[in-house]
């Protein structure tokens, strides 16, 4: 008989922080409205990065699929990919949600919920990002840090 295998424990993926992340900035901007600055312009400006940031991360999300590699996080890639978005930005998926909340900051239209953005980016760094460049670097050595020299975390 054999013994079972451990199991992982289930990790929060990062588009559940994603969600929260949200979540709060749409909190924070009705119960604690501070600076409120809602005009037209920053309301086209919200929705022009919501999209961008949401062809962004799908852009990424589409090339991880067909170079057959894994989106999630703690999961080992089976490929580098290195086009597309992923030739100005090592995390373009991440670059995408924050730009998401950006342009949900901006479309909500008070100062408030633009807190929420740099804790997101720092929590995603910190959680995901730096564990997965380990994976990466371990998986694909030099190639990755040639690639890793040339292309910031980033923007």
């Amino acid at each position: 008989m054999t013994e079972p295998t451990p199991r992982q424990p289930r990790r929060i993926l990062p588009p559940i922080y994603f969600a929260a992340a949200v979540g709060a900035m749409v909190a924070l901007h009705f119960l604690l409205p501070v600076m409120k600055f809602g005009r037209p312009a920053f309301t086209g400006a919200g929705i022009a990065l919501i999209l961008a940031g949401v062809a962004i991360a799908g852009w990424a999300r589409g090339l991880f699929r067909r170079a057959g590699t894994t989106v999630k996080p703690f999961q080992e890639s089976s490929a580098l990919v290195t086009a597309g978005p992923y030739r100005q930005t090592r995390n373009p998926m991440y670059v995408g949600m924050v730009s998401v909340l950006l342009g949900a900051g901006l479309w909500l239209g008070s100062l408030l919920p633009f807190l929420v953005v740099p804790i997101f980016a720092t929590w995603i760094e910190r959680r995901f990002i730096r564990h997965e460049e380990a994976g990466l670097e371990r998986k694909f050595g030099s190639a990755y840090r040639e690639y890793r020299s040339r292309v910031r975390r980033w923007i």
